[in-house]
């Protein structure tokens, strides 16, 4: 069973530094924004005034930056922290549609996948799950009803999109030592995903505590300071 998260970044705007220049340039001149985009080819004059605008909290010049991830092997537990998240789209798949046959995938955490004696009750677990599930549904019960034994290491997929802050904040929360150990993994693919092509935002895409220089959590891992 694997269980590493299976992460691809499946669109993003093809001019994405660009784009984001023009909306800055646009807040301060009063020239068309076309004008302003179509003569943009410093990368370097580019890159300059996007980072300080990011770093002046000016964000709403990079929600115009909408990216989509498909996002497979991840469990319901995980599932369900990503969509707390604000201005995301989401298509899950469903368990109300989708049936399972056979033994359904699951998650094992770390925790328990280490200890061979606990990882053997654990998969035992799962095979009694999905034979309780395989009962009622040949039994004729909906499966949105079955589905209602499925535990939260039932395994997921889903397309998500976002738009650049939003990213920025979920990467700052959620690569944090803190964040569960699967949401942080998967957004950490999400963000190298991401930065392959846009090497400029890894800046960005990292714990609040790298970004701001303290760490503001009851408790610190120690990678900064608490905040006094």
């Amino acid at each position: 069973m694997k269980n590493k998260p299976v992460v691809n970044l499946i669109s993003k705007p093809e001019n994405m530094l660009k784009t984001i220049y023009t909306a800055c340039r646009t807040c301060y001149s009063a020239d068309y924004p076309i004008n302003i985009y179509n003569s943009a080819d410093d990368e370097e004059k580019m890159l300059k005034l996007v980072e300080r605008v990011i770093s002046s909290g000016h964000y709403s010049t990079i929600e115009h930056i909408q990216v989509t991830f498909a996002i497979s092997n991840v469990s319901r537990a995980c599932t369900h922290q990503l969509v707390r998240h604000r201005h995301m789209s989401f298509s899950q798949k469903s368990q109300r549609y989708v049936k399972e046959k056979g033994q359904f995938d699951y998650i094992i955490p770390p925790t328990i996948e280490k200890d061979e004696k606990l990882k053997k009750v654990y998969e035992e677990f799962m095979a009694e799950i999905s034979s309780k599930y395989q009962e009622f549904v040949d039994a004729g019960i909906p499966a949105e009803d079955a589905r209602f034994v499925l535990p939260n290491a039932a395994a997921s997929s889903l397309v998500a999109s976002l738009n650049l802050r939003e990213l920025i904040h979920i990467a700052n929360l959620r690569l944090c030592s803190r964040a569960q150990y699967e949401i942080r993994t998967m957004v950490k693919m999400m963000c190298e995903e991401l930065i392959k092509t846009e090497p400029w935002l890894k800046p960005y895409l990292v714990p609040k505590c790298e970004r701001f220089g303290f760490c503001d959590e009851d408790k610190s891992c120690g990678r900064k300071e608490k905040l006094k």
